[in-house]
């Protein structure tokens, strides 16, 4: 009787629940109102237990949560904004509902390399320190421990669907991240050369293309791919000291070849003649610095690759890697890391207006975070890079005073907590000292001023903090609560194999 007496009462509780919130005093406040909003949408979500046709996996490289937090103010503040209330493509529920956090240490690593982490992606496992899709046996640096050891890659089972795969990133193309999709190596950095019995990634790569695996690859990294006697369309002479020209022997092999704006205008994407594009002798430019002549946006590289991609009837799996926002967050230059970042969602935006979601998979995380550091009380709207301003009295924005340390000074939103900008600096008898040095806004804001750091160390290290994962498309459901890394790598499979 007293439980038929409880059930009657909840369900009176929860018809009455509209005519209840009328009754709240704070039901009309717009804080109010849209998070009803979300719930409702919410509510209404239903998982899509489509087969993935398509998959694509874009990576930001060390953009965990704070720097993801940094990149959203940025882009807000950019917008005329506060910052803080802007929601970026990937953060909206309506477009990608499905969110996690990812822990993203290695074997052998708490605080986790690149190799490692994108391979875990790409593998299903978890990885060894600065190796790439080698099994928990292999010994970094040891050509003889790869025997044995290799793993199979996403790309690889992709292919033989009959799916076509991409690869598409700002750094070297045979950079950790992007080598990740097809290269199986004891040591990230032999990417030009090898011990006898390995072989180098960029030489990886061309094998890749011509077994069909890799289709179009996209980014920087010609140093590795020509002998030490060529020089390149630049003036940069190549690095290879085994005297193979990759780019001759790929275009040999039926391969087109682009190294500018122009050239890459020129390609023939028909989905099926491959398409090997490297952009730059090394890494290619912030965004920054970009100029549209000497080469393509990270935007505009992803709807040519999905262009080229979508002609395969069988569909795709293609990785795309904002490879620079790590290399901004290693300098010090937070300038560069936020601005690499709204390209980055601009690509993610791009993505997703040119796929369905019924039948493409589209996940955005971020292999590792860096020792990047939110500081102060500060007020809303305190530009994010700029200095940290007082909260404001009877009032949203910040007040006109920055917050001052007990030294006296003023300090930035963003510092780290180690890196180049270290106020500690080496003095002749070897030994560290210093103070912090008074600072304006607009030294603070400058593209080449290096935040302020903690402990001294010429780059920047990454962190062993969370990421975080945004899914949407079949299966996105499954990304919920927090995960394993290489667990990215079982939905997607999933997703590609569901009947």
């Amino acid at each position: 009787m007293f439980r038929n007496i409880l059930l009657t009462s909840a369900a009176l509780a929860l018809g009455s629940t509209a005519a209840f919130a009328q009754d709240i005093v704070q039901s009309n406040s717009s804080w109010y109102t849209d998070a009803e909003a979300a719930l409702n949408q919410r509510l209404e979500h239903q998982p899509n237990t489509n087969r993935a046709k398509n998959v694509i996996l874009f990576i930001a490289d060390g953009m965990g949560v704070g720097t993801n937090y940094a990149i959203r103010l940025y882009a807000g503040q950019q917008n005329g904004e506060y910052g803080s209330e802007h929601v970026l493509p990937y953060e909206a529920y309506q477009d990608f509902p499905n969110v996690a956090l990812v822990k993203t240490y290695n074997i052998n690593a708490q605080t986790p390399d690149s190799a490692p982490t994108a391979g875990s992606m790409n593998t299903g496992v978890k990885q060894v320190f600065n190796t790439i899709n080698l099994s928990e046996n292999a010994v970094h640096d040891e050509c003889a421990s790869e025997e044995g050891n290799k793993l199979t890659l996403f790309s690889e089972l992709m292919s033989e669907m009959g799916k076509s795969v991409g690869v598409v990133t700002t750094a070297r193309i045979t950079h950790a991240t992007p080598a990740a999709a097809y290269a199986k190596t004891a040591n990230r950095n032999w990417e030009g050369e090898a011990p006898e019995g390995c072989t180098d990634i960029a030489t990886q790569l061309v094998d890749q293309m011509k077994a069909g695996v890799v289709d179009i690859a996209m980014g920087g990294g010609r140093r590795y791919f020509l002998p030490e006697t060529v020089t390149d369309e630049e003036g940069k002479k190549g690095k290879r000291k085994d005297g193979h020209n990759l780019v001759d022997e790929a275009k040999d092999a039926g391969i087109q070849y682009a190294w500018n704006t122009e050239t890459a205008k020129a390609l023939n994407l028909d989905g099926d003649t491959p398409v090997l594009a490297l952009f730059e002798d090394s890494h290619m430019k912030y965004e920054h610095d970009r100029t549209e002549a000497d080469e393509p946006s990270l935007t505009e590289m992803t709807k040519t690759a999905i262009d080229y991609l979508s002609k395969n009837d069988d569909g795709y799996y293609l990785e795309i890697e904002s490879g620079r926002v790590d290399h901004a967050n290693h300098d010090g230059n937070a300038f560069r890391t936020v601005t690499d970042g709204v390209e980055f969602a601009n690509a993610v935006a791009a993505a997703a207006a040119m796929t369905n979601p019924e039948d493409t998979l589209i996940i955005v995380t971020a292999d590792h975070e860096h020792s990047i550091a939110l500081n102060g009380y500060c007020g809303r709207g305190s530009p994010i890079l700029g200095l940290c301003y007082d909260i404001g009295k009877g009032q949203v924005k910040h007040a006109d005073e920055p917050v001052l340390g007990d030294d006296g000074k003023p300090f930035t939103v963003i510092g780290f907590l180690n890196g180049p900008g270290a106020v500690l600096k080496e003095q002749e008898d070897k030994s560290y000292s210093g103070s912090r040095p008074d600072l304006t806004e607009e030294e603070a804001e400058d593209s080449e001023y290096v935040q302020q750091a903690l402990i001294p160390m010429s780059s920047e290290s990454h962190s062993g903090e969370d990421v975080a994962v945004w899914a949407r498309g079949p299966f996105a459901h499954l990304f919920d609560g927090v995960i394993e890394q290489n667990y990215i790598f079982h939905v997607m499979n999933h997703a590609a194999n569901a009947e």
